[in-house]
């Protein structure tokens, strides 16, 4: 690798998507950004932006029938900008890979011994982990001679103590078949708690942050001096906050029941509980800014599913509050988190004996800058944070193949 070499490829790869940002870590410059989405059908769909040369967005349809030729379209697509695969400033490919299990705990480049230990980490995360893998082996083909690093959304919650990380249930069965606490969304909550700290003017090791990473899936972490030790998500991104689908939190009895009673299966149940529930299963929408125009007309449904949300985000800021003990700076980031000012004053409303509290003017701007919503005289801060979770894997992918000096 060279001096000239300071762009990183970064991929997430879907089950049925590619997301990518090539970026220039010089200045941190975003180079292009695109999505291929609807993979394997007839109706493939692949935006590429470039932000350098005063090109303009394109966009094609048409069959695109697997991960290994939605790559191949997206080199196609960088090359017409002059930024292809076989660029020399491209540094590495940085790839995000949502399970990492114990053992990846920091950005890790790519050989076959990694990549045959995310294979076996499937069963924990069906969904995500074989579309990564997908990503990786069609960037290695393309460019085998590139270093090409995976950022793991579990890393950044390997930190937490073993009291918070283990289940209750029997230890022999809990280690035979990996069942613990993981946590996922991990590099946001990495970006976004380090983000807060400077916007304080201090450094991480010095601030305890709440962090709440609240969009369609949402999750919430408590972090105590840049260390995560506390994470709503668990074995898999199911658990914790109320979500747009996802139901969060409830008595694990609840599928006993239903498959005894109500005679559905495994896969029903799963299906209902990751993707029939949440604000969906409440009121029958997901987006945020459709419940509260509902709520504004009357609907009852819609704001019983805000109440119920906000309940369970408001136990999370208490339960970590207690965790960490002092808190410094609450921060809310992801797609809600970042422009539903509702949802901001609604889940801090009640809690001013926590010191918590936010000025209504302040939560009604709307801005892509990290900026403080609470009132000047509030003991603990609150932040909107936008993630950047894109930024981090590149940040963290370069770090690790950059020469010294570079």
């Amino acid at each position: 690798m060279t001096a000239n070499a300071t762009r990183v490829l970064v991929l997430n790869s879907g089950s049925s998507s590619v997301k990518y940002q090539l970026l220039d870590m010089r200045d941190s410059s975003r180079l292009a950004v695109g999505l291929v989405e609807r993979i394997g059908e007839e109706t493939s769909r692949l935006v590429h932006t470039p932000l350098t040369g005063g090109a303009e967005k394109r966009e094609r349809t048409g069959p695109i029938a697997d991960h290994g030729a939605a790559l191949k379209a997206v080199a196609d697509e960088l090359t017409h900008d002059g930024l292809g695969l076989d660029s020399p400033e491209l540094a590495a490919i940085g790839h995000r890979v949502v399970h990492g299990g114990l053992r990846f705990t920091e950005p890790t480049l790519i050989t076959e011994e990694v990549l045959a230990e995310v294979e076996r980490l499937v069963p924990v995360a069906p969904l995500h982990n074989p579309a990564n893998i997908a990503g990786i082996r069609t960037a290695r083909a393309l460019r085998p001679d590139l270093p090409q690093v995976a950022v793991f959304d579990t890393a950044f919650h390997t930190t937490m103590p073993e009291s918070a990380a283990r289940y209750a249930i029997d230890v022999e069965t809990a280690d035979a078949h990996r069942i613990r606490r993981y946590g996922f969304h991990g590099t946001s909550h990495a970006y976004v708690s380090r983000r807060t700290a400077a916007l304080l003017g201090k450094d991480p090791s010095e601030v305890n942050v709440i962090v709440l990473h609240l969009g369609n899936g949402a999750s919430a972490s408590a972090v105590a001096g840049g260390r995560c030790v506390e994470t709503s998500m668990g074995l898999t991104p199911l658990e914790g906050l109320v979500m747009g689908t996802r139901s969060g939190d409830i008595d694990p009895a609840v599928t006993f029941h239903l498959k005894r009673v109500a005679g559905m299966s495994a896969d029903e149940i799963d299906e209902l509980l990751n993707k029939k529930s949440g604000l969906m299963g409440l009121c029958g929408d997901n987006d945020m800014r459709e419940i509260r125009r509902r709520i504004d007309e009357g609907d009852e449904r819609a704001r019983l599913a805000f109440d119920i949300y906000i309940h369970r985000l408001k136990k999370y800021i208490g339960a970590y509050y207690a965790v960490l003990g002092r808190v410094d700076a609450i921060a809310f980031t992801a797609g809600v988190g970042e422009n539903a000012a509702p949802v901001r004053e609604a889940a801090v409303a009640g809690l001013e004996e926590l010191g918590l509290a936010v000025d209504a003017d302040l939560n009604a701007v709307r801005s892509d800058e990290p900026r403080l919503i609470s009132p000047n005289h509030a003991r603990v801060a609150v932040a909107v944070v936008p993630t950047d979770e894109e930024l981090e894997i590149a940040q963290q992918t370069f770090a690790l193949v950059a020469p010294e000096g570079v």
